[in-house]
């Protein structure tokens, strides 16, 4: 069966994951996993990609970003790869590729998903068991977003600054979206989505899609059928 063709559109929102080949560990020590947010900050700009949110785990990456241009998320993942897998053959003296191939993605719904993706991804090292709660992992955009800890290339998004009118209400606000855990029908959308490369969002949005791109988005999508 032919994979479906990867959904990038200016100006949408998309979740990305790439995942370490046969999932074996990207990063080894802390310094791959500053070389890796080195890479991100010196290249998000060049491809034109707004960074919302990230967590880098032992061996898979998420992002959350808005391309620019429809290339921009597969040049900057392209990009940042290349570099990433280059050095680490370098410091360890391996070859190959250390990336499973193409990353996953789904293009989100900025009124009825986008808040969600941003929490699940911030999220990922609680489900993991590898912290107790988010600020307390050193490799994600939560401190930045929650606390404001700078991180250079984090860019907010409006659906963050309509948390609040003034910056420590919206911080506030978004530390609060932490205090209840997703639910699972919303784990489920976004990991189906994801794996399809399937848009996550309500029914007006998909159908939206649908005609713009003049394809089906929903095969297999869980939850109640549409009547």
């Amino acid at each position: 069966m032919p994979r479906r063709a990867r959904i990038q559109i200016p100006g949408y929102p998309m979740h990305i994951v790439q995942r370490g080949h046969n999932r074996a560990a990207c990063f080894l020590e802390p310094s791959g996993y500053e070389l890796y947010l080195g890479l991100l900050n010196e290249l998000h700009e060049r491809f034109g990609c707004q960074i919302h949110a990230f967590v880098l785990m032992t061996n898979h990456v998420h992002l959350l970003v808005t391309p620019e241009r429809k290339d921009s998320a597969s040049e900057l993942m392209r990009r940042v790869n290349l570099r990433f897998v280059q050095a680490m053959n370098r410091r360890y003296g391996r070859t190959g590729s250390g990336w499973e191939g193409r990353f996953w993605s789904s293009v989100i719904d900025t009124r009825s998903y986008f808040m969600t993706t941003h929490r699940y991804i911030e999220l990922n090292p609680i489900r993991a068991g590898l912290v107790k709660r988010p600020e307390n992992y050193l490799w994600s955009s939560h401190a930045a977003n929650a606390f404001g800890v700078p991180c250079p290339f984090i860019r907010a998004h409006a659906e963050y600054l309509a948390l609040g009118s003034h910056t420590d209400r919206r911080r506030a606000a978004y530390r609060n979206l932490f205090r209840e855990k997703l639910e699972d029908k919303d784990l489920d959308r976004i990991r189906h989505a994801l794996r399809r490369n399937l848009p996550l969002g309500s029914d007006d949005f998909i159908d939206d899609l649908e005609r713009r791109l003049g394809v089906r988005l929903r095969t297999g999508r869980p939850g109640p059928r549409r009547k």
